[in-house]
């Protein structure tokens, strides 16, 4: 495939899904390189995947750290399958961000695939103005992974709720229709099945967790539970 066709197709995801394919399907082939020629081709894969990304990057609007959209995602992603074919630490950069802000931008980054499917997204906020002590970038991939399985299993519109417990902070997925087949059930397609294993290894790198539970015929809430870092109070 050459780069301008490979631009086309990636022009061709939904505004949110292709940042969710690298960081699933890519980074668990990394994980299965065993020999030299298996490496050299994943490198080489690696290589083709950088330019046309790096073009999209330049002609992107300028990064918002706190607040990074699909493409500053994706290359997330990127940087993650180079580590698991290369070697190398995984990176966290963790800092107070407001969690809000993070639940508003994943709604927005899956609105026009959830209006594709006829569902609505939303945000339900009630735990005030506070900030989490998390890699933005990280929940942002753990909240893309929790709406994308919403949506690919649930029924029904999805809420995005944000809950205060002490210091923590829950930001849950909740999808209102019965599910066509469990989250944790394993998938003969290796392809398939990574998204809430690898959302639970980004919460606890982050120092928090994940818990699933089913509603029944009210479908499934997934909730991504994140240390709290401050909460804002209004100036006297």
């Amino acid at each position: 495939m050459t780069g301008e066709s490979f631009i086309s197709a990636l022009g061709g995801f939904a505004s949110g899904l292709w940042p969710v394919a690298l960081s699933m399907a890519l980074v668990v082939a990394g994980g299965r390189v065993r020999n030299g020629k298996r490496k050299r081709s994943l490198n080489e894969c690696l290589h083709e995947l950088r330019r046309p990304l790096q073009v999209l990057a330049l002609a992107a609007k300028p990064p918002q750290p706190d607040n990074p959209d699909s493409l500053e995602l994706a290359l997330v992603a990127l940087r993650d399958l180079d580590r698991e074919v290369n070697g190398g630490d995984f990176e966290w950069e963790r800092r107070p961000v407001e969690a809000r802000m993070l639940a508003i931008a994943a709604c927005e980054r899956w609105r026009a695939r959830a209006a594709e499917a006829g569902r609505r997204i939303g945000v339900l906020w009630r735990c005030g103005d506070v900030l989490a002590d998390v890699d933005p970038a990280r929940i942002s991939q753990a909240l893309d992974n929790l709406i994308a399985n919403a949506l690919e299993h649930g029924g029904g519109p999805i809420t995005l709720e944000g809950l205060r417990h002490g210091d923590k902070i829950d930001l849950v997925v909740r999808d209102g229709g019965s599910p066509k087949s469990s989250r944790l059930r394993n998938h003969a397609d290796p392809r398939r099945g990574h998204g809430l294993r690898v959302t639970r290894r980004l919460a606890r790198g982050n120092g928090g967790d994940l818990r699933v539970g089913s509603l029944g015929r009210d479908g499934t809430a997934a909730a991504l539970i994140l240390p709290l870092a401050y909460e804002r109070r209004p100036p006297e």
